[in-house]
């Protein structure tokens, strides 16, 4: 029986107005826990400020595919509060405001004609293109609050 290719995910995380913080590419059959802990963990540390720079956020937002208590331990280990919505007990309108961040932020990667659809082979190849289009967002942003010439 021909099953097809399962395809790809995009697992982002980004910051509170959407920029993001780190992409990971996994197979769209991979359940979005075990994902989990590689994009936490590729955050790095923000530099510029005085002090000691924030390795990593305060919360994590994150929606029902993410309601398991590994990830939830996963989280608080490294330091961060999850809120995560629970499978059957909440609606998916609790999270809303938080998730449309990370909505807009996938969005913003989907523009670029490359990852709309997967045409590569190489799941390195996609995964480059996924982290260029996530640079190049940084970029414009960045260009569009003065702080870098264009």
């Amino acid at each position: 029986m021909d099953r097809g290719k399962p395809g790809s995910k995009i697992h982002a995380i980004s910051e509170r107005e959407g920029l993001p913080l780190n992409v990971e590419v996994s197979a769209g059959n991979t359940p979005d826990m075990k994902v989990l802990e590689q994009v936490v963990d590729g955050v790095h540390p923000v530099r510029g400020r005085t002090g000691r720079p924030r390795r990593r956020p305060w919360k994590l937002h994150a929606d029902k595919g993410y309601d398991y208590r590994v990830c939830r331990v996963a989280v608080r280990r490294r330091g961060i509060i999850p809120r995560i919505a629970r499978r059957g007990i909440e609606s998916k309108t609790r999270l809303g405001r938080h998730r449309y961040v990370i909505e807009r932020t996938l969005q913003w990667v989907t523009r670029f004609r490359r990852l709309v659809r997967r045409y590569d082979r190489k799941a390195s190849h996609f995964d480059a293109f996924a982290r260029l289009a996530c640079a190049l967002i940084c970029y414009r942003r960045l260009i569009k609050l003065g702080l870098l010439a264009s």
